[in-house]
């Protein structure tokens, strides 16, 4: 899913931001960069490191195959890995009354996770985020849970604080804690190097209010996400 600039919301964006910090759930960001889009030449100094890393390397940037890569990475990790990192960028959430009275679980499974993890910059991937709620006042469009989702994978990210991030932004726009999230992913941090496992896959869960509190709710959940059928 690739960003689209016309279903965005910045104003919603710095109220998650700052809900986050609360919460200390926040990624790790210099306060300046916070709440600002990143100008031209912030995008020219990025690609010149880039270039730099290259050259020392060894790599001969005036070979045609490798002389916009520079360009490349910089276009890359601005415009498509990280893009999560300006809350300009947060996804415009729509809810609507809960007239209808809904007090069961609303389940959205198997969402794509699309992550780099912060520590080495590689991929971590995967179709394991499940996440549910239990409408109190509100219903959120079924999107917006994707869409939430792909936001807080276009940063760095460790999957711990990422799955904490999902929980506390659907928090503070459903106005209920009665909300449940697993993610399981494959990391390639652990698979193409180190350890090289390449068999492992990661998993973690943030319950809140009703699901943590009620067990056979949260069996049913977990019940839920496994199910084919």
């Amino acid at each position: 899913m690739s960003l689209d600039i016309t279903k965005t919301d910045s104003k919603l964006g710095e109220e998650i931001h700052y809900y986050l910090e609360e919460k200390s759930v926040e990624t790790p960001m210099q306060e300046s960069a916070l709440l600002k889009p990143i100008t031209d030449f912030e995008r020219n100094k990025i690609q010149n490191n880039f270039k730099d890393i290259l050259i020392t390397l060894g790599l001969d940037l005036t070979d045609d195959s490798l002389a916009q890569t520079p360009s490349r990475m910089g276009k890359m990790f601005l415009n498509e890995l990280f893009w999560g990192l300006d809350y300009h960028n947060f996804p415009k959430c729509t809810t609507v009354e809960n007239k209808m009275g809904y007090d069961e679980m609303v389940i959205e499974r198997n969402i794509k996770v699309n992550s780099v993890c912060e520590h080495h910059l590689v991929t971590i991937y995967g179709n394991g985020a499940n996440i549910a709620y239990i409408p109190d006042k509100k219903v959120l469009g079924l999107s917006k849970l994707n869409r939430i989702v792909e936001y807080f994978c276009r940063r760095p990210q460790i999957q711990e604080r990422l799955t904490e991030q999902i929980f506390y932004a659907l928090e503070y726009i459903l106005g209920t804690s009665n909300i449940a999230i697993v993610i399981e992913a494959e990391h390639f941090c652990v698979k193409s190097r180190g350890v090289e496992d390449v068999n492992s896959d990661t998993v973690t869960s943030k319950l809140g209010g009703l699901f943590k509190k009620e067990s056979a709710l949260r069996a049913e959940f977990m019940g839920l996400i496994k199910s084919t059928t």
